[in-house]
């Protein structure tokens, strides 16, 4: 098939040294998908006819680390740049779900293209030779599929990642996965049991960046409760709630698709409500959640350290379930209290999520949109005058208090803090003389 691909100076130079020799070469994978898709690869990788020792003598002047040399990789850095370059090869056993126990060499690319994953995937493409297109790769980009090469069965029985692969594809993609895809991996969800943390962390980290709930929102669902089986309760759990028009496991989905691609954000969104099918109550008014947030947020901070998240995270999305119900009264006052407990990045971020999770409700609690949006005005301007909303930017300090007769210790402590609460208030001006007059008035009463 006749398709001009741009590829870096830096690729065509590999090609060229390799096709110099007498060896097939193609860039392959998904730099071929994306550059087909007009989006800019992150990476380069190329295969070859050319077995691990040809590859090494084809570059003897090049910087070259021999990454793989048992599974035929070796790293050419051109311009200090790293290249992937990988003999034809043929899989042998998946004994452990993940890797093959042995390859072997082969000089025919569509062997080796059929060992790929999907047919998005398993194109490659050389300025002499061509585009190489032997499972339908195009066609299945111009109908948004994705589809296992060959039998997805074995294709998943391969490497059971490849069933969050297929939903991380779709949903960053825009893409539905074929039926029969689907099928495979509605019948192999078990194979993700024999899957690192890590790993799978890794994927539902793309799938949450991806277009969710996308055009495969059941899929991306029955992945996240075999991922996160403290979810399953959510999967049709009625809310009974006429702020809400949507189950809970809906009602997240559409959260996280109103918001912005922040991970931190969305793992929240994630798992802001997963608390609300262990305290439900119901009274003449509808369904009530009372404390769902904090059954959350300890439940978050389970999944998340299994799933190997970093602190950091794991701290972030906590608090963020933790306040996601709070109502933030749109006053400079009140911004600034906000400001002091959780600091300007976790509050936008505490923003964000509330007004994602807002538009997943029914319009009764639209106006809420209003609230959110003069609350980050106000942020903006207290930031903007570089208001005093932490201790650290009082214009006295600890030892200044003790200096007045107060004294070390905790006594310190509640002094500041109480002079920093009166300057967010608008009680006293955050000026030396003013905060030693009112620490007077205090010592001296």
């Amino acid at each position: 098939m006749k398709v001009n691909i741009k590829l870096p100076d830096e690729v065509i130079k590999i090609l060229h040294e390799l096709e110099a020799k007498g060896f097939e070469a193609y860039a392959v994978g998904g730099c071929v998908r994306d550059s087909l898709l007009s989006k800019e690869p992150k990476d380069w990788d190329i295969c070859t006819s050319a077995k691990p020792d040809e590859m090494l003598a084809c570059f003897n002047k090049y910087r070259v680390i021999p990454t793989g040399l048992k599974h035929g990789t070796i790293t050419v850095l051109i311009s200090d740049i790293p290249f992937e370059v990988t003999t034809y090869r043929i899989d042998g056993e998946y004994s452990d779900n993940r890797r093959p126990d042995s390859v072997s060499f082969t000089a025919d690319l569509k062997e080796d293209l059929a060992r790929r994953d999907f047919t998005v995937n398993a194109m490659a493409y050389s300025p002499t030779l061509g585009l190489a297109d032997p499972f339908g790769g195009v066609k299945d980009l111009e109908n948004k599929l994705i589809r296992c090469v060959g039998d997805p069965v074995l294709r998943f029985n391969e490497d059971g990642l490849r069933i969050l692969r297929a939903i991380r594809f779709a949903a960053v993609l825009g893409f539905k996965v074929h039926h029969l895809t689907e099928k495979a991996i509605n019948d192999n969800l078990h194979l993700l049991n024999n899957i690192s943390k890590e790993r799978i962390s890794a994927e539902l980290n793309k799938m949450l960046l991806g277009n969710v709930p996308g055009f495969n929102p059941s899929l991306f669902l029955i992945c996240v409760c075999a991922i996160i089986p403290e979810f399953k309760p959510c999967v049709g759990f009625n809310q009974k709630n006429p702020y809400h028009i949507y189950d809970v496991a809906w009602h997240t989905l559409y959260a996280i698709g109103h918001a912005p691609k922040d991970l931190q954000v969305r793992l929240a969104l994630l798992l802001h409500d997963i608390g609300k099918p262990h305290c439900y109550t119901e009274d003449e008014r509808g369904g009530h959640f009372y404390g769902h947030q904090k059954i959350g947020a300890d439940m978050a901070q389970k999944i998340l350290t299994d799933l190997k998240y970093d602190n950091n995270t794991v701290d972030t999305v906590m608090k963020l379930i933790a306040h996601h119900v709070s109502t933030i009264v749109p006053t400079k006052a009140v911004i600034k209290r906000w400001l002091n407990k959780l600091g300007e990045e976790l509050f936008r971020k505490l923003i964000l999520l509330m007004r994602a999770d807002s538009l997943a409700h029914s319009e009764l609690s639209r106006e809420y949109q209003g609230t959110l949006n003069l609350a980050e005005e106000l942020l903006n301007e207290v930031i903007a005058e570089e208001s005093c909303f932490s201790l650290k930017d009082l214009d006295v300090n600890g030892d200044d208090i003790m200096a007045l007769g107060v004294k070390q210790g905790k006594e310190v402590g509640a002094v500041l803090n109480r002079l920093l609460f009166m300057v967010m208030d608008g009680a006293v001006e955050n000026t030396r003389e003013a905060l030693i007059n009112e620490t007077l008035k205090v010592v001296y009463e």
